[in-house]
């Protein structure tokens, strides 16, 4: 039989992952979560501009999806129906929240190293 078969990996027998250094992982897990929500806070700060239909109309939201402005040339509003800008409005919309989360996730990546699920 080879040496170990049996036994659980990591520490003291019924006890996964040993004793003493359970303490340090959960220190190390509560340094992650305050860098995450400090980050998370910093990211709310920053935003993202996404301009569609030439620059006619810009969305420009936060790093945590909260839509800060909406701007229309007037100009577009003259040669444009209703349903040009409701096409307009949601490819705007849409893409800024794709580069709002890119924000988020490139942000959150520096700490959680690409761990998918977290952040």
């Amino acid at each position: 039989m080879a040496k170990g078969y049996g036994r659980q990996a990591g520490g003291r027998k019924g006890m996964p992952g040993g004793g003493a250094g359970g303490g340090n992982m959960m220190n190390q897990l509560k340094a992650m979560q305050e860098q995450m929500e400090a980050v998370q806070a910093q990211v709310a700060q920053e935003t993202v501009t996404a301009s569609v239909g030439g620059g006619m109309l810009k969305i420009t939201m936060t790093g945590d999806q909260v839509c800060q402005s909406v701007e229309i040339n007037p100009e577009m509003l003259t040669d444009m129906d209703a349903e040009m800008l409701q096409d307009l409005l949601l490819s705007g919309i849409n893409s800024a929240l794709e580069q709002s989360k890119e924000l988020s996730s490139s942000r959150m990546s520096s700490i959680t190293g690409g761990i998918p699920g977290i952040g």
